[in-house]
């Protein structure tokens, strides 16, 4: 059946959505073919005072903001002047209720989707208070989505039939809204129907975001009551207005049992602690049944505004296998920024060591934020310790259960339980990835690691083979002074200098072999990095794993058709039931998979975490004492080549007063033979000269190199 007004088209059977006083369809422009989504209000809707009727036109009129759906025209449907059709923006990705029911989002939004919800009703919401306006039916509902050619989502508020202006000093008496998302006074008044003669304020708004963001980020509704909000209604009130300060949620999960408060959002959402760090104060404050003590939207504005402004620093904590989203602002400090890691890892700002991309990052502690390489979860920048942190690892949480399998044929239970175990599945599914994800971080830090160290042990190499080099210039310097004092009668001190070049000639084979050892070390853990990420690279759990979930949902698909069908023939009630068994088969192996492949691969790559890290920072311990020794060697050597400096000018004095005499002497046999000997002292000392030249440029190279240790 068609229906019609003078410039939109529509069938009767393409419904949107379905309301006490209309009903919302999908319908086309009769020139353009352009979508739109028409209001058509019932016959209920007229028996409402006229100002009541035309409130929510004039809003919508009002109003106009990309997170808010918009209103292109009031028309009259055909053959019937009284029905008004509100002809509204047509948005193709449904509601975010929609959103929530698919089962990929039984525990939640994805992080990044779930900041798109943020942003959009926060930046709808402070629309509405620009223009005073209060909703008074905010719920995920009437939170429209549409998908933009990017493929990202715009989130928009709508049905404004209950809104109303009302600035942040007014109050209203007036109930509407839909009850899991009423404020307690509210609800104490509409669903209990207990005479109060209290009035409510914009803040019951705040109450109703609080819910709507809370079932976005965990899956479901914080107040659950056994036997659920709509059988219990008693003890929903109860728990909302006895909830304990700073609590969000609570629930009852034995008949008469006591209420389990929660204070934190779930393990089980998909959300970072970063992000759920900055929205606990947030819930906590707006999900505040109390009116006084609730945040005002100035509030709410100021600090959801916060969250959205900051970006994201992806850190991935090395030593402890740990994966950390950083919220900051883009103007903070490094400094700033390594308080923020401190808080989520542990590890002091004195102990950070980052890397990104391989290399070794310095951030000096008044670098901006905004001057950090970007990172994303794949490429985050490694933190590492240094001194010996505890391996972590993703946190332990328990698996979300499996309802059991219905044992009676019923395809309404059946359905039920289906759609459950997909929603468990996909989770399942999310935490394969995940740590598979993990194993790759793990393999990729430590191989940079690994090569730092080496590029170090390199380095070290280079740095003994220089002082070799210096050291044998120095002993044959030694042995050519002890010659010229000995021809030109200059007694030298050349004892000290000879122990100790001779002390060092002993020792530099020594701490050549150790870097070696640490090298053929580096050498082992490295293959066996490799051979780790060759085990990596053939793991297929998680492919057979979304294989699996593939044939589940095909069997929830199939009940969904079952259900719809009614009553089903012996034939189709037979496959029914094959195909429970079938699912059973499938869970089974998604758990084995799970537990015994996916699990088992993630924590032997953890093993090895704890023997890389002890390995690596034994081998820098040594090469910090390495450092030392050099530093005290290049001293030495200093020293060496000043007192060789001195003793070749001491000989050079001693050549000139014996040129002087030389000029007195009379014998010709004693001045040939006073010429030939200075020659000779002129060639050696100009020969050591030429050395000593020499190894002041060594000294100078030495002295230039990083002789402490890195990454």
């Amino acid at each position: 059946m068609m229906a019609s007004t003078a410039n939109y088209l529509w069938s009767m059977e393409d419904v949107l959505g379905q309301g006490a006083t209309a009903s919302v369809f999908k319908a086309r422009n009769k020139k353009t073919g352009e979508l739109v989504a028409v209001k058509v209000f019932n016959i209920t809707s007229y028996a409402r005072p006229y100002e009541v009727q035309i409130r929510e036109f004039e809003m919508l009129r009002k109003l106009n903001h990309v997170n808010i759906v918009k209103l292109f025209a009031v028309e009259e449907m055909h053959l019937n002047t009284k029905q008004k059709v509100l002809v509204m923006e047509f948005c193709s990705g449904g509601s975010l209720l929609n959103v929530l029911e698919e089962p990929e989002n039984a525990f939640g939004l994805a992080e990044s989707e779930f900041l798109v919800v943020l942003q959009c009703v926060v930046n709808g919401m402070n629309h509405l208070r620009e223009n005073a306006v209060v909703h008074r039916d905010i719920k995920p509902g009437n939170i429209m989505r549409v998908v933009g050619e990017d493929g990202r989502s715009v989130y928009k508020l709508t049905d404004f039939g209950a809104a109303r202006e009302l600035e942040d000093d007014e109050k209203f008496v007036s109930i509407y809204g839909t009850e899991e998302y009423l404020h307690p006074d509210m609800y104490e008044r509409a669903v209990l129907r207990k005479p109060q003669q209290k009035a409510f304020g914009v803040t019951v708004d705040l109450w109703s975001i609080g819910v709507t963001f809370y079932h976005a980020a965990a899956g479901s509704l914080p107040f659950i009551p056994y036997g659920g909000p709509r059988k219990n209604k008693q003890m929903m009130y109860r728990i909302t207005t006895e909830k304990p300060v700073g609590a969000m949620a609570g629930v009852q999960k034995l008949e008469d049992g006591a209420i389990e408060w929660s204070y934190q959002l779930p393990h089980s959402c998909q959300l970072s602690e970063g992000l759920k760090t900055q929205l606990v104060p947030v819930l906590s404050n707006i999900l505040e049944a109390d009116q006084e003590k609730c945040w005002g939207f100035d509030q709410f504005f100021a600090e959801t505004t916060g969250i959205l402004h900051r970006v994201t620093v992806h850190v991935y904590s090395l030593q402890q296998a740990t994966a950390h989203h950083i919220y900051i602002h883009c103007y903070n400090t490094a400094s700033i920024f390594f308080n923020e890691v401190q808080k989520q890892t542990g590890v002091v700002p004195e102990l950070h060591q980052f890397m990104f991309q391989g290399h070794e990052l310095v951030l000096k502690p008044s670098m901006k934020v905004l001057s950090f390489p970007p990172t994303t979860a794949d490429r985050p920048i490694f933190l590492i310790s240094r001194q010996p942190e505890k391996t972590v690892g993703l946190l332990r949480r328990e698996l979300a259960e499996i309802p059991p399998t219905p044992a009676k044929f019923d395809v309404v239970a059946d359905v039920a339980f289906s759609k459950n175990v997909v929603g468990v599945i996909h989770q399942y599914l999310r935490i394969a990835r995940s740590l598979q994800k993990h194993q790759v971080l793990v393999l990729q830090g430590y191989y940079s690691y690994f090569e730092n160290i080496r590029a170090e042990c390199v380095e070290a190499e280079h740095k003994i083979s220089l002082v070799s080099v210096k050291l044998i210039a120095c002993l044959k310097n030694e042995e050519k002074l002890h010659r010229i004092s000995q021809a030109s009668d200059e007694l030298l001190d050349l004892t000290e200098d000879g122990r100790k070049l001779r002390l060092v000639q002993e020792n530099l084979p020594v701490y050549a072999n150790r870097i070696q050892e640490f090298k053929n070390k580096l050498d082992h853990q490295h293959s066996e990095l490799f051979r780790r990420s060759e085990v990596l690279a053939e793991d297929k759990s998680a492919q057979k794993m979304a294989f699996l979930l593939e044939k589940i949902t095909e069997v929830h698909q199939q009940y969904k058709k079952d259900r719809s069908a009614g009553k089903l023939n012996y034939n189709d009630e037979q496959i029914h039931k094959f195909e429970k068994i079938n699912l059973s088969a499938h869970i089974k192996k998604v758990k084995s998979l799970l537990r015994e492949d996916c699990s088992q691969k993630y924590h032997d790559v953890l093993a090895l975490v704890g023997n890389w890290t002890s390995v690596l920072h034994e081998i820098q311990g040594q090469l910090k004492e390495f450092g030392n020794f050099f530093l005290q060697l290049i001293g030495d050597l200093q020293m060496c080549d000043e007192r060789q400096n001195k003793n070749l000018d001491a000989v050079l004095l001693q050549l000139q007063q014996g040129m002087g005499r030389l000029q007195i002497t009379d014998g010709l046999k004693d001045k040939d033979h006073m010429i030939l000997r200075m020659n000779r002292l002129k060639e050696e000392m100009e020969s050591v000269a030429r050395e000593l030249q020499c190894n002041n440029s060594i000294i100078e190279s030495l002295g230039s190199m990083n002789t402490g240790p890195g990454i």
